[in-house]
């Protein structure tokens, strides 16, 4: 494939390309992606397609969704619902996010990883997975959803360990699970209706075990839900890869973070597009009024620091499908247009360990890639609407192409 006449952005931070050529071999990998004058000829039976002066991105990241829940749904609901008809709404959802743009995503709960396989396999059509399958929380903790009577609302969301050999145990089963990454509750939350953002989580010393456990079985990214202070000092502290949500991001924390070099996700989509009082629950939507002011100013922040920033929406929490609408949020708080679009690309990939495969477009790299409308780097909100998303292609494959309609 060839694409031509196009408006590259390649991911790196390097500057726009005009007139650029972006070409991949019948594999799916990127053999060329650079100014006309230099392109390699075109071979007969080669596909090219001339994008007329529209910009050309790497395929975008998602790191932090539920794809087996629907958006504006409550995480109680699950347990009712026909498992059978689930899992075509969830390929839908993986299908519908693959349409956005986003051509890798990392699922941090909820998601068996028998869905990676079936994307991989070609079963079913969607960002390629990454999965952390349960959440490990302590008891009355963010991921345990168990009510009164004894049942678990939830589905199965939830991992419960309690002591520190429990932690280890069940760092073991999700590993046994197919888990490509380990998602922990270092806090309380939003949707949870036992607990605080405030509250502490599992302890420093549990979060050093579960880090310790994967490093013993071949290492995989730490993924830390924490929100408030406390907690995100005790994921810190405790050598997590990652601080999902980070709305208490203190300056204390920020240097910390900085310091150790850990990436942050945070999940703004969340505080401007995942609050809807009429879906809600009460206690959720409270907990997000008086956190999102917070949320905003330390994020921002977080931003001016130069923290290392990937793209993440909670999709689920707010609606599937505009996942990129993240990118404009993260510019309202103070990113360059340009440097948000690496936080859905280059740095993403990197938090996900991929960055020699994706994330940005060059030469031996998987053509991941976005065709889009307009210029994004002049405004950034073009990439929020899909309909702006002209087409998407993966590893080599189209998969969205509305270029001639």
């Amino acid at each position: 494939m060839k694409i031509v006449n196009a408006r590259i952005v390649d991911g790196t931070g390097r500057a726009p390309l005009s007139d650029g050529v972006v070409v991949a071999d019948e594999q799916g990998d990127l053999v060329y992606a650079g100014p006309a004058q230099g392109a390699p000829g075109t071979d007969e039976g080669i596909r090219v397609v001339d994008v007329a002066g529209r910009t050309v991105l790497p395929g975008f990241i998602d790191c932090h969704v539920h794809f087996g829940m629907e958006s504006g749904q409550e995480l109680s609901t699950r347990f009712a619902a026909d498992p059978t008809v689930e899992t075509f709404r969830t390929a839908e959802r993986l299908r519908r996010t693959l349409h956005a743009g986003v051509t890798t995503a990392r699922d941090l709960g909820g998601l068996p990883a028998g869905f990676r396989t079936s994307v991989a396999e070609g079963l079913i059509e969607g960002p390629r997975l990454h999965t952390a399958v349960r959440i490990i929380g302590h008891t009355g903790g963010h991921a345990d959803f168990t009510t009164p009577s004894g049942i678990d609302v939830s589905g199965g969301v939830g991992e419960i360990a309690d002591t520190a050999d429990e932690v280890r145990k069940a760092v073991r089963r999700l590993l046994r699970d197919g888990a490509d990454v380990i998602k922990l509750c270092a806090t309380g939350g939003m949707g949870s209706p036992h607990d605080q953002p405030e509250d502490e989580g599992l302890t420093e010393d549990e979060i050093r075990t579960v880090v310790d456990e994967v490093r013993r079985h071949g290492g995989r990214p730490v993924a830390a839900h924490a929100q408030g202070t406390a907690g995100i000092l005790n994921a810190i502290r405790g050598g997590v890869t990652s601080i999902e949500h980070g709305y208490g991001l203190d300056p204390e924390a920020r240097e910390l973070a900085g310091e150790r070099d850990v990436f942050v996700v945070p999940t703004l989509s969340t505080v401007f597009d995942g609050i809807d009082k009429s879906t809600m629950a009460p206690y959720h939507y409270a907990k997000k009024m008086r956190w999102s002011g917070i949320t905003k100013e330390n994020i921002s922040a977080a931003i001016a620091d130069g923290l290392r920033i990937a793209m993440g929406t909670d999709a689920a929490i707010c609606p599937h499908g505009q996942n990129l609408r993240e990118l404009t949020h993260l510019v309202s708080l103070g990113m360059s247009p340009m440097d948000a679009i690496a936080a859905g690309t280059r740095v993403a990939a990197e938090l996900l360990g991929l960055g020699e495969r994706l994330g940005t477009l060059e030469p031996g790299k998987a053509a991941d890639i976005v065709v889009c409308d307009g210029d994004p780097v002049a405004d950034i909100s073009l990439l929020a609407e899909p309909t702006h998303i002209r087409c998407v292609i993966q590893q080599g494959v189209v998969r969205k192409d509305t270029l001639t309609e």
